[in-house]
């Protein structure tokens, strides 16, 4: 059982085994209501939610068009990174400037650079981490996923070269990143993983006071129709109370310009939460 929540109130989807029934063009048109209503054995409760009709582009609808994926997470088959990045694909544009909060092995950064980059080498893609390492271990994977006869060495990074001007790694807190980003640039996506880097030191991580102040900066550089995505890694010490962070700053956003959703398994409570904030 899976609690899908959107803006913090509850829409519950019950008996898996009838949601693999389910047609996939189905799964975008839930009616959630006031009251609860059962249709097919779906079970919906919610205070409001508003959904764009069919016909709304990708742009102004983060989840249009992500039947399978969506599925397939609440069937446990894709991890919440997974989901995280097809909801981008619905989102971002080419040529757009995105940011990764916290770019950890650099698994982020390549899926947004390929989401940014045009035949024109257009697009942006910020990329930070307050660790050293996770700064080398985006470079080395940079370096691996892309054309090895167009990389070179550059402030003791290799980068893609005929990338160059789309890609920056800074070595700064993700909280200091209105001190990287320009003050008139117009950043569609900000992505968060919260938690520690794997394969690194687990008492390093990130921490609800700082990413409190992150996600106020994202606020405030994100442009309209813009999303902040979150990924909670809630199984160490401290993970819980940054989720509470985060959802205590999602709860406070307004409704006229903002949608929050956050999904979470029930019965995995250590499981990562991902939680998605689309600016209207």
């Amino acid at each position: 059982m899976s609690s899908l929540r959107f803006c913090f109130t509850s829409l519950t989807i019950c008996s898996p085994r009838n949601l693999l029934a389910i047609p996939p063009q189905r799964i975008n048109t839930f009616c959630c209501c006031a009251k609860p209503s059962r249709q097919n054995d779906f079970i919906s409760e919610a205070n409001t939610l508003q959904s764009s009709p069919p016909s709304a582009s990708p742009k102004h609808s983060p989840l249009f068009g992500m039947d399978d994926t969506l599925v397939s997470y609440l069937c446990g088959k894709k991890k919440a990174t997974d989901l995280a990045h097809m909801v981008w694909k619905h989102v971002v544009q080419k040529g757009d400037t995105v940011l990764d909060a916290t770019c950890g092995n650099g698994f982020d950064t390549l899926a947004m650079l390929n989401l940014v980059a045009d035949d024109s080498r257009k697009g942006y893609v910020y990329a930070l981490d307050i660790q050293k390492d996770a700064l080398d271990n985006t470079s080395i994977l940079l370096e691996e996923s892309l054309n090895p006869d167009e990389v070179r060495t550059e402030n003791k990074y290799k980068v893609f070269s005929a990338l160059r001007q789309l890609v920056k790694l800074v070595n700064i807190c993700h909280s200091k990143m209105e001190e990287v980003v320009p003050r008139n640039a117009l950043v569609r996506l900000v992505g968060f993983n919260l938690g520690y880097l794997p394969g690194g030191k687990k008492e390093i991580i990130t921490r609800p006071e700082t990413t409190f102040l992150a996600l106020e900066a994202a606020e405030r550089i994100l442009m309209p129709g813009g999303l902040i995505s979150i990924v909670v890694y809630v199984g160490h010490p401290g993970g819980r109370e940054e989720l509470e962070a985060v959802e205590t700053f999602a709860a406070r956003m307004p409704v006229e310009n903002w949608i929050c959703c956050k999904l979470r398994m029930v019965n995995r409570p250590c499981a990562p939460v991902p939680i998605f904030l689309f600016r209207r």
